[in-house]
């Protein structure tokens, strides 16, 4: 049997990025690791207009810049210039520009399959073992890891098993992890669109009585839609045909990038606030989707994922304890309850403030957005720039 010290499941951008985040460390301290993903990598890359694409916070881009990856990725990175957070119906808004801040950008939005093929690229295949088109079967805890077993029944063992299998983790199933489900009791709809006019590195929060609407900017003038509502409006609006949908985006969103041209493929999900009751066992980590999933509403879900994923390689870099040590992994994890509470905690309140339509809280709203966009509290206008950057929990 193959021994591992460390086993990385799933290859996808969380998984990735630990690979890279370790690499020194596994060539200087002579761990071996093996990655394993389900899917073929051929390397391929393809700019497609249905492409899916995450918002990349500025913090998050600071460890890509470590990693020595951001260049790369910038060649298909769009700046988030300015951020205007609205709610139909109010004439208030918040406008929040990235000059002010003497920052470059608050964030950058990127293709996934641009992102995941940067990362895999700058992994040196001689020092992390690359396992593609495999699926792992089943883990067996032991005293000392785990055994893991494959698709074809070869048997592997491992000190540190890492799952970043996604939000539909049947290995974390397996083991009896309970995860706390909290739907929204909506349905977001995911399509890239191309505006009337130049999106200028703007992105858009609107707030709506059906559900809040997300445009971030792509490259060459296109821009990443999540529109959340309702199941039953949203399987309305599925059925629409394109162009039927983009007349009821206009109604929603207004003429703040001119007339909509053209929409892509629609996707659609149900949204669910998720969360593992456990992230660390001895010998085991959940990291991304598999150990908490939020509204995209925000745009952290990605970035909290690469901050928990850049703390536990900094902490297993540091520890001189064998990898799976329990009091190491803790350790980690309690590093990282603060950041993850705070981020679950807005996007969750957010999300539930603004779909509510109780009169008070309207008002609350209301004034809120007043407040902020008035430049009243300039604090609570700081404060929400720092989340947006991913810079929040460092200050």
């Amino acid at each position: 049997m193959q021994q591992n010290d460390l086993v990385i499941i799933g290859g996808g951008l969380v998984g990735a990025s630990l690979a890279l985040c370790l690499q020194t460390a596994v060539r200087e301290r002579g761990w071996r690791v093996k990655l394993i993903e389900p899917y073929s990598i051929d390397g391929n890359y393809q700019p497609s207009y249905d492409a899916r694409s995450s918002a990349i916070s500025y913090g998050s881009k600071l460890i890509y810049d470590q990693l020595g990856v951001w260049d790369e990725l910038a060649k298909r990175a769009e700046p988030i210039t300015h951020i205007q957070v609205s709610e139909r119906g109010h004439g208030v808004t918040v406008n929040l520009d990235a000059k002010q801040e003497n920052m470059p950008a608050f964030g950058y939005v990127i293709d996934n399959a641009w992102i995941g093929k940067c990362l895999l690229e700058a992994i040196d295949t001689e020092v992390l073992h690359c396992q593609y088109d495999t699926e792992v079967r089943k883990l067996i805890p032991k005293s000392e890891g785990y055994d893991v077993i494959l698709d074809d029944n070869e048997k592997l063992s491992a000190n540190l098993v890492v799952l970043a299998d996604g939000g539909r983790s049947d290995l974390r199933n397996q083991l009896g992890i309970h995860v706390k489900r909290t739907p929204y009791g909506q349905t977001a709809i995911i399509a890239n669109v191309t505006p009337g006019c130049r999106h200028m590195g703007r992105a858009f929060e609107r707030f709506t009585e059906q559900g809040p609407i997300a445009l971030l900017p792509l490259a060459e003038n296109n821009c990443a839609l999540v529109l959340t509502r309702e199941h039953e409006e949203a399987e309305r609006l599925l059925a629409l045909s394109d162009e039927d949908f983009l007349i009821e985006l206009q109604k929603a969103f207004g003429n703040r990038m001119g007339q909509f041209k053209r929409i892509g493929e629609r996707h659609n999900y149900q949204l669910v606030l998720s969360e593992a009751q456990e992230q660390v066992r001895p010998h085991l980590v959940l990291l991304g989707n598999s150990a908490h999933g939020m509204h995209p509403v925000a745009g952290q879900g990605y970035n909290l994922s690469l901050r928990d994923t850049w703390a536990l390689a900094q902490v297993l870099i540091k520890s001189d304890k064998p990898l799976g040590d329990f009091a190491t992994l803790q350790q980690y994890l309690q590093q990282r309850l603060r950041d993850q509470h705070l981020i679950i905690g807005f996007s969750d309140q957010l999300t539930r403030l603004f779909s509510n339509k109780q009169p008070i809280l309207k008002f609350g709203r209301f004034l809120g957005l007043g407040v902020a966009g008035a430049n009243l509290v300039p604090p609570l206008k700081h404060w929400f720039i720092l989340q947006a950057m991913g810079l929040g929990v460092n200050q």
